[in-house]
Order: structure tokens, then sequence, then C-alpha cells
């Protein structure tokens, strides 16, 4: 898959990646250095808190769900760059043994109309756990050479 450019996706391509088990330990190392909420770092307060137990980081799921993305490998040829996210939900939280998977679909692409050598693809990406449940969606944009560049005629 990663010979594709702009021109070879559609509205509507949808790509599922492998998984990734988040870990006790992922999680206390993550929070530990990004996000060092008491429900995040510490096993025995998390217990007592609203979730019952110990919840990774929404962006360590953030995280997760690139990493995930990226491993698939889709954009490989033609990625440019983020243009930037949209609205990000947290349906529910990612647990230590949580296994997660991302379904990615393309929601929408334009060439650029300024820059002729790319365009632009908005993604909806769907993180789920090991039980089909979503736990986090997220949308965003980014920028994907174009394999054909046609200049307009003297």
């Amino acid at each position: 898959m990663s010979d594709r450019y702009f021109e070879d996706f559609k509205v509507g391509d949808r790509f599922v990646s492998g998984g990734m088990t988040i870990t006790e330990s992922a999680i206390l190392d993550f929070a530990r250095q990004w996000d060092p909420q008491p429900f995040h770092i510490d096993v025995e307060f998390a217990r007592t808190w609203q979730f019952g137990g110990l919840i990774a980081s929404g962006l360590h799921t953030m995280s997760a769900t690139l990493r995930l993305w990226l491993d698939q490998g889709v954009f490989k040829a033609c990625c440019i760059g983020a243009g930037g996210l949209g609205p990000v939900t947290f349906a529910r939280p990612v647990r230590p043994g949580d296994t997660l998977h991302v379904s990615t679909e393309i929601v929408e692409l334009r060439p650029s109309a300024s820059k002729p050598d790319r365009g632009l693809v908005k993604i909806r990406q769907v993180t789920s756990n090991q039980r089909g449940e979503p736990v986090m969606e997220q949308d965003t944009t980014v920028f994907l050479k174009r394999r054909h560049v046609f200049s307009p005629p003297p």
C-alpha cells in the first residue's frame, strides 16, 4: 500500500489496523511523562476514583491511534503532513489489557486550490477496544502529494 498518492484514494475508502495491547506499565510510563494525573499514575488512587481503576490518558490513546495508523503505511509515499485535527471525543476509558484497533475512513478529498502538487484528505478514525467498543473518534486533515502535477498550457 505504500506507493499510493492522492489520486489513488476515493471517498469511502476504509482501512483497519492491526492491534496494540495497552499494558499497565505503558499507561504508567506515558502518564508519568506527559499526563501525571492521579487516575493515570496511581493505581490505588485510581481504584477509588470515578473510573474504578487505572485508565490511559486520552493523549496516550491518541498516540496509539497515530502509531497504529502509521504502521499500515497507507499514506507512506505521499504524506506531506497533517493540516490539523478536528473534533476528538473519548467515548470510554482505555484500561490495562485493552487491545486497540483503528478504523480509518476517507471522508473528503480535494485538490489544493493554491498548490497543484498536493491535495487535502479528511479522514475519520475510530479507535475501538477488543470488544469492538469505540474508545475514541477523531477527524484529521492530511496533505498528500499528487502523483501527476498538471501545468496549464502556456
